[in-house]
């Protein structure tokens, strides 16, 4: 099983170019986003401390960048989880998920927060077995609250939210 870290602002090369073969091996539609857009520089040298890497002697096999919310002290965010394609279904996710909820938590964070896209139903089932709940949007679709144009024009989004930091989380 891959060992976890915190990841570092080095590892972006690497946590782009997995994200590209990734999505080249992936047959899901979510695989058909490119990477290098939604994994900027800028996020390692921001949320580095935030954000963890799955590793083995071959090299990354999953990471999560997150961040915590700089304008209130209550919230994390999720950006962007990327797991090897071969290794889906093994608790890799689940795991990184877990480290970011305690690290989170630690730090006094209350709730986490994602985003995903309306088609991609295996992220939504994903963040919803995990324990996040839809927030409200402005149009339903498929019985799921979507936030229309909340990454830009067409860009609609289905948002969720996870409290941590109690006994029952």
């Amino acid at each position: 099983m891959p060992m976890m870290r915190r990841a570092r602002v080095s590892d972006h090369r690497a946590l782009v170019e997995s994200a590209q073969r990734w999505r080249r091996e992936s047959r899901s539609p979510a695989g058909a986003r490119e990477p290098s857009l939604l994994l900027p520089r800028l996020f390692l040298h921001s949320f580095a401390g935030t954000s963890l890497v799955a590793e083995d002697s071959t090299g990354i096999k999953a990471f999560l960048i997150g961040l915590h919310a700089a304008d209130n002290e209550e919230d994390a965010h999720i950006h962007f989880v990327g797991v090897d394609p071969a290794l889906r279904g093994r608790g890799l996710a689940r795991g990184l998920y877990s480290a970011f909820f305690e690290r989170a938590a630690e730090a006094g964070r209350r709730e986490v927060r994602a985003v995903t896209t309306p088609w991609n139903t295996g992220s939504i089932a994903f963040h919803r077995a995990l324990g996040f709940d839809p927030v409200g949007g402005d149009v339903e679709v498929g019985g799921l609250p979507v936030h229309r144009d909340y990454d830009g024009p067409g860009k609609d989004r289905v948002c969720f939210r996870r409290r941590i930091g109690s006994p029952t989380a």
